[in-house]
């Protein structure tokens, strides 16, 4: 069976889609549709149901790429690393939420990086869930963390840690809510509080409004950033009040830059998930640096 076209059968069945498979490969469309024909012709049986919105796995599909896949990246492992320099290490690409990744993730990972015999070379990229698995079932990355359960075979997960979420705010925001406006009792006392947040959505703010208040928030978001640790320094400023992880926030708290405006009794959580490509953890890089990150999770949580 020609490796060509296990390659592209590969990676459409990952990116689930022809046109999302020629981008990747730099292949014309009718090319890769060509290619997984002839593979098609050559096993006697259907491995893909054409839809409207790209392609569906047949079952028989589905075995291929399971049995094929973890080959197939190994390949591509040893023809990134090289034959001929033993010293070369391998190369872990990893991928998540920036914050994350920084705060957690490479801190924990960077102990492995060392000349050991077992070390790599780590490789980072920041993305939300939708680009980080896209990402990974592509086979840009080989390890992923992000806060959505990947559904399908194709990846696996395993919950890697849960994250407090704290209402928080400067001591003088705080202090503008005033006496006759109790902090702990509720969300009226917040809702002319200026919002600061990672999205026009209000993503954090709102979740926490709904699981701890039942409602939605009333104010807009009137600082906006697309980073977690930018959020944080405009609270600290005073900015306006805002929902963070306890991990990112923790050490502000304990210094009295920020305060808790509201203290739940179930805070809302958010569960971080490992993920990898079906198969892949037969890597020992990418087993160990799997298995690292769930020993170091244990202290976060």
């Amino acid at each position: 069976m020609d490796l060509a076209l296990l390659r592209t059968f590969v990676t459409v069945h990952r990116a689930g889609s022809f046109t999302r498979a020629a981008a990747l490969l730099g292949l014309s469309q009718p090319a890769v549709t060509s290619q997984i024909r002839t593979l098609e012709r050559q096993l006697g049986r259907p491995l893909f149901l054409r839809q409207a919105r790209g392609v569906t796995p047949t079952t028989i599909g589905d075995e291929l790429a399971h049995k094929a896949a973890p080959h197939l990246d190994a390949l591509v492992e040893i023809a990134e690393t090289g034959l001929d320099d033993e010293s070369s290490l391998r190369t872990l690409h990893l991928a998540g939420p920036p914050e994350f990744i920084a705060e957690r993730a490479l801190p924990a990972l960077t102990e492995l990086t060392g000349e050991d015999g077992q070390g790599f070379a780590l490789r980072a990229s920041f993305g939300n869930a939708e680009e980080t698995l896209e990402g990974l079932a592509a086979g840009h990355h080989d390890l992923a963390i992000c806060t959505a359960r990947p559904r399908g075979a194709l990846l696996t997960a395993t919950p890697l840690c849960d994250e407090e979420h704290v209402l928080v705010a400067s001591p003088d925001r705080a202090e503008q809510i005033g006496p006759g406006k109790p902090r702990r009792k509720g969300a009226p006392a917040l809702d002319d509080v200026p919002v600061i947040e990672v999205h026009e959505s209000l993503p954090f703010v709102s979740r926490y409004w709904a699981s701890v208040f039942d409602s939605r928030p009333a104010a807009p978001g009137t600082v906006i950033v697309p980073d977690l640790r930018a959020v944080l320094a405009c609270a600290v400023a005073g900015a306006g009040l805002a929902v963070l992880p306890r991990y990112l926030c923790g050490d502000a708290l304990e210094r009295g830059d920020i305060v808790a405006l509201h203290e739940p009794a179930v805070p809302p959580l958010r569960t971080y998930f490992l993920v990898v490509r079906t198969g892949t953890l037969a890597m020992p890089h990418i087993a160990r640096a799997h298995e690292w990150l769930l020993r170091a999770a244990a202290d976060w949580c």
